[in-house]
């Protein structure tokens, strides 16, 4: 039986890659080895069309086509967050599809629209929350709107997680004080910020690591829901290069060193697709590889 919501959301969000064909065509089942390793080694819950799935440079057919074709993959094995979207109709088209195709609970992409309100943002999620009638996780990337805002955006039915991913623990910690209690709180930096949102309260982290090393993010997630701050900051120190690799060029090579990895690993996912960098540069593919070989993930 797959997780209960809620316990998911405190667990790993595994955000998975969207792979490509030879005609740079997406092709979901190229994910069949890498979700059966990861749920195998203790993943709580996939998530497609994330942005190390490349959500951006997907269309709305295409995110409709992974969320489908993902679904069939974990055939019930895990519960599945699937991203939703860019306008507010695209968002709510992709919502019923992926309602439709049986995932658990939608994670909402905060709008990247220049012209983007906070009030407005309450209307997009009320309106895509209703589409779909799933339960919700906010994507907050930016948190410049404040613990009211986020408060008013947490009082919509249906929302019971934020995916946190700023580095400021303590706007965290004013936001989770201005919210209802049950919303879970979810670290979205992946591991290497876990610890600091943890100490204010976030439970769980979403993971892109998860694609090539699932088994060191299940145990940093292990460690941390135990205390132990040590163990969780040694296990982080020997992925730190991984993540290194992924912020450079502005975070441009953050999908890139994913791909790279598991083309490495025999699993070749396709490149990125452009405004994403690729491939990694020589330099980049040099520390890469020693990483790889280091902690024999080749």
């Amino acid at each position: 039986m797959p997780l209960p919501l809620d316990t998911a959301l405190r667990g790993i969000s595994g955000i998975l890659v969207t792979p490509y064909d030879d005609a740079g065509d997406v092709a979901p089942q190229k994910l069949t080895s890498i979700l059966d390793r990861a749920l195998a080694a203790g993943m709580h819950m996939p998530v497609v069309n994330g942005n190390t799935g490349e959500f951006y440079a997907l269309t709305i057919d295409e995110a409709c086509t992974m969320v489908a074709e993902v679904a069939a993959l974990i055939d019930g094995r895990a519960p599945l967050l699937a991203g939703v979207g860019r306008g507010v109709r695209d968002a709510c088209r992709l919502a019923r599809a992926s309602a439709e195709a049986g995932a658990t609970a939608l994670m909402i992409h905060q709008p990247p629209d220049p012209f983007v309100s906070p009030r407005g943002t309450v209307d997009y999620v009320k309106a895509v929350s209703d589409a779909a009638g799933l339960p919700v996780m906010l994507y907050l990337r930016n948190d410049a709107i404040g613990p009211g805002a986020i408060a008013d955006l947490c009082a919509v039915d249906g929302v019971k997680g934020v995916k946190w991913a700023t580095p400021n623990p303590m706007k965290l910690a004013a936001a989770m004080a201005a919210c209802d209690p049950e919303i879970v709180w979810v670290c979205g930096l992946a591991e290497i910020w876990a610890p600091p949102l943890y100490a204010v309260g976030a439970r769980g982290f979403t993971s892109g690591l998860i694609n090539v090393w699932p088994e060191q993010s299940v145990a940093i997630h292990t460690a941390l829901d135990g205390g132990d701050y040590d163990t969780a900051n040694a296990l982080i120190a020997r992925m730190r290069t991984f993540e290194d690799i992924r912020a450079d060029e502005l975070n441009g090579t953050n999908v890139t060193g994913v791909k790279a990895a598991l083309l490495a690993q025999g699993h070749d996912c396709g490149p990125t697709r452009a405004p994403s960098a690729w491939p990694l540069t020589p330099a980049q593919n040099a520390r890469l590889d020693q990483f790889l070989r280091d902690n024999a993930l080749i």
